[in-house]
């Protein structure tokens, strides 16, 4: 607890103390203020005993938060107190805080209403990307962490409601992910074949594990464990592009480490790309880089290098433009689901905790399974094959009948 100590009619000398030095010395820290003429006296217990709150946060936890600091100050504050985000996330945070900041950064904390939030939406609305105007999940998406930042002064009891959570959203039409049918992935493996040895393992392992990009970049031949007949890969890693930073390497997007097994046909073109990399390096006179994924003087490559080459592959074997890299994964996702895997295991080897986010966001019906469900419901229908409905005959009924 604080002490006060009275000075004079409005001076107040207000001490904390904050542990103990080695020798056993207390540490205390002290500050004077002086209640302004506009507090009336019968306030000023409340405000000294305010002040003296304020202090000792301050001077135990390094800064002070209160309802009346501005929206912008506390958004800094929250962003440089976030561990668990990748950087690229984090970095993305920023990105769009900074355009929140000029409508709403100058509003205390206390005075944030619903209005102050729609009114924002409706800014954001009018801008552009491109030329074209910005779609109206991406203006969701500013309000989503403009309401993490508010949860967290809720969390810490400086507010007691998110306005952010009380706005009226229209609903968004979600766009339609494709992902590749099984002859698509044969044209695809086909055309790898003929790709360079690096790249060739990058989308096959993205095909194979359902990876995201930055973690596969982050690949360390130490992160394969060989087992009896199959190889254990450990995921701990990302690289990303991060603004202004270039290349960062962090902690996957979730903050956790995960396992995939590979299996055994996968172990031998693995060790036939690692005897490669080492004969290159060999060659070279240089050691053996500790990523998997180098060029041919031993340089990481950059993650959109990848991205764009896929792009090439796609449009040289007629593919839509909407696939992109992060199609491999959904592809692998949807085929496990499709194929009976549980969906704990499948949402345990893609990093995902939640397994309803990843049905919502990851597992898409094909037409093959369709198809089939078509067949299911009429088997379901006339378990013994008859046709639903028995047009000839009921004709002649009809007929009968006339």
């Amino acid at each position: 607890m604080a002490s006060i100590k009275q000075l004079q009619t409005r001076k107040y000398k207000i001490t904390v103390s904050n542990g103990y030095r080695p020798d056993g010395r207390k540490i205390s820290r002290a500050k004077t203020i002086t209640v302004p003429d506009t507090v009336r006296k019968q306030q000023i217990p409340q405000y000294v005993a305010h002040q003296a709150e304020e202090f000792e946060r301050l001077v135990k936890n390094g800064f002070c938060e209160d309802s009346s600091m501005r929206f912008e100050e506390y958004a800094r504050r929250w962003l440089d107190r976030q561990s668990r985000y990748a950087p690229s996330t984090l970095a993305s945070y920023r990105r769009m805080l900074e355009v929140v900041f000029p409508y709403i950064g100058a509003i205390p904390l206390c005075r944030l209403r619903p209005i102050n939030m729609e009114n924002l939406l409706e800014e954001l609305r009018k801008r552009t990307c491109h030329g074209k105007p910005v779609q109206e999940t991406t203006v969701q998406k500013y309000l989503t962490v403009v309401s993490a930042v508010l949860s967290d002064a809720k969390r810490n009891e400086i507010l007691e409601k998110n306005p952010a959570r009380m706005v009226a959203l229209p609903h968004t039409q979600r766009a339609i992910q494709r992902v590749p049918s099984q002859a698509e992935v044969q044209k695809l493996l086909g055309a790898l074949a003929r790709e360079p040895r690096h790249y060739r393992m990058f989308y096959l392992l993205s095909l194979y594990t359902g990876c995201r990009r930055g973690e596969l970049c982050a690949l360390q031949w130490s992160d394969f464990t060989f087992r009896k007949n199959s190889l254990l890969l450990t995921i701990s890693r990302s690289r990303s592009n991060v603004a202004g930073k270039g290349i960062v390497e962090g902690s996957t997007k979730n903050g956790r480490s995960r396992e995939i097994y590979l299996s055994g046909d996968l172990c031998g073109i693995i060790n036939s790309y690692h005897h490669r990399k080492k004969m290159e390096a060999d060659q070279a006179h240089r050691k053996l880089s500790l990523y998997l994924f180098t060029d041919e003087h031993g340089q990481l490559i950059h993650p959109d290098t990848f991205t764009k080459r896929l792009r090439k592959i796609y449009e040289s074997i007629g593919f839509p433009k909407e696939y992109h890299l992060h199609t491999l994964r959904h592809y692998f996702v949807t085929a496990l689901l499709h194929c009976g895997v549980d969906k704990q295991t499948v949402a345990n080897l893609v990093g995902h905790g939640d397994t309803g986010f990843l049905e919502r966001t990851y597992c898409h019906p094909q037409q093959a399974q369709k198809e089939q469900a078509a067949d299911t419901m009429l088997t379901v229908l006339r378990p013994d094959g008859r046709p639903l409905f028995n047009l000839a005959a009921a004709c002649m009924e009809k007929r009968r009948g006339a």
